[in-house]
């Protein structure tokens, strides 16, 4: 059996691959002292036999201030495009242009490593794993039937893993993991195990029964609109109650509940995704997590903040996050039995809050996949093939770094372009960033 046991012995792999340079692909090394230069610019002191980079690559630095955008390129016909140079790029920061700083080109073309090193120093590196492929299913906001249909389509992903890809299977939740391993037994039990956790999900029971996207519009947007529809929804569940003053109150409680459990949803998330891409990116080799998932909003100064770190750890580590939409073709409309007895108006609002929702939702997939060299699979009930699509890591991608302009920490979002003088190709790049405050120094 070929398991490493969990998440907690993930970087006892990267230490046992640092230690025989043998066993890692040049690719692997490079990422590694990529890393390791990312860490030394936040240690006062390093160990002076610390690793340098090699020769014409580029050092990556950890700033505040600086922006990494992991950048893919294809012509017409869809082929990956590797032989741009920085000069071919051109960054714009809020229609700005900026100096691009550093650039790599990171590919995971068949490479060699071409160190000294003894011809003992590794047993078996035939079997050694060069790619690693985490399937991150969502478990917090998926529906049962969503997470059937994934999990049937992630049994052939997992089926075609050879002995140089080792897989994980874990949960949003975090109450599965399978472990990085090559056994597929281990995969499939870890699989059958995953579930809805309906913690954080809507019961539709509640009345009002609002979600996370109107209750911000009332709790932080103030939206009399947003509230006046939930306050309908009080009285028409009520129809005793006589007082409009009285289901508004508790319509703004509801609103309050509701958006409260939304930020705790949002914190859970993004915590679990942070430490999975801090833990996929200590393996050696080519990782790319793959997010099964229905979508969640960001909403919030701080979801967007959350979201822009885990896209600059996965950027500087070299880690691919691609995305697949579990709800396959899905509507947006609300069904007659939520309808009720509102008003044609009330109705319309409660479509379009879950329109906007949706979008949403499907936003920080997409931003995801974008921001670190990724695919966003969606809008199909073929889910096999979309995982398919998704469990391979681009052939070429750019890292592209520049120091912000100006940049002031006021908590808002920045729009990034990526231009390339090569015509008739499609560029996929970051969308943006968030510029979160700084923390105000201690007296």
């Amino acid at each position: 059996m070929h398991t490493l046991g969990g998440w907690e012995r993930w970087f006892a792999t990267l230490y046992s691959a640092a230690s025989n340079p043998a066993e890692m692909s040049a690719q692997s090394t490079l990422v590694l002292l990529f890393c390791c230069s990312v860490l030394a610019t936040t240690i006062l002191h390093a160990e002076e036999n610390q690793p340098t980079p090699q020769r014409g690559t580029f050092t990556f630095q950890s700033n505040v201030d600086i922006v990494i955008v992991p950048v893919v390129v294809r012509d017409r016909q869809g082929k990956l495009v590797g032989d741009l140079t920085q000069q071919d790029f051109q960054v714009f920061d809020n229609n700005k242009r900026q100096v691009i700083s550093g650039f790599m080109l990171a590919t995971a073309a068949a490479q060699h490593f071409t160190g000294n090193t003894p011809e003992n120093a590794f047993q078996t590196p035939q079997t050694s794993p060069r790619r690693f492929v985490i399937l991150l299913f969502d478990d917090l906001h998926a529906t049962f039937s969503d997470l059937a249909r994934s999990k049937e389509a992630a049994k052939g992903v997992l089926a075609e893993l050879n002995r140089s890809e080792w897989g994980a299977v874990v949960s949003l939740s975090g109450q599965v993991n399978s472990g990085i391993t090559a056994d597929h037994t281990v995969l499939l039990a870890a699989l059958a195990q995953i579930r809805p956790r309906t913690l954080y999900q809507k019961t539709g029971t509640e009345c009002p029964d609002m979600d996370y996207y109107q209750a911000e519009l009332v709790v932080n947007e103030h939206d009399a609109v947003a509230l006046q529809a939930a306050t309908e929804e009080v009285l028409n569940c009520n129809p005793s109650l006589d007082m409009p003053g009285v289901a508004e109150r508790l319509a703004e409680h509801a609103a309050e509940r509701v958006f409260a459990i939304g930020e705790q949803d949002n914190r859970v998330s993004f915590a679990f995704l942070r430490e999975t891409v801090t833990k996929t990116a200590a393996l050696p080799g080519l990782s790319t997590v793959i997010l099964i998932s229905p979508g969640f909003s960001t909403l919030t100064a701080q979801a967007q903040h959350e979201e822009s770190q885990i896209i600059d750890s996965a950027a500087i580590s070299n880690v691919t996050i691609s995305a697949l939409d579990a709800r396959g073709l899905y509507s947006t409309e609300i069904n007659a039995d939520d309808r009720g007895g509102t008003s044609m108006r009330t109705n319309q609002l409660r479509s379009e809050y879950l329109r906007s929702s949706m979008s949403r939702g499907e936003n920080i997939m997409a931003e995801l996949a974008d921001g670190t060299g990724g695919l966003y699979v969606h809008n199909t009930n073929d889910l096999s093939e979309g995982l398919k699509a998704l469990s391979s890591p681009p052939q070429y991608l750019y890292l592209l770094e520049f120091h912000s302009k100006d940049l002031k920490h006021s908590d808002t979002y920045h729009r990034l372009k990526v231009r390339v003088s090569r015509e008739g190709v499609l560029v996929k790049a970051r969308k943006g960033y968030f510029a979160a405050k700084l923390p105000k120094p201690k007296r």
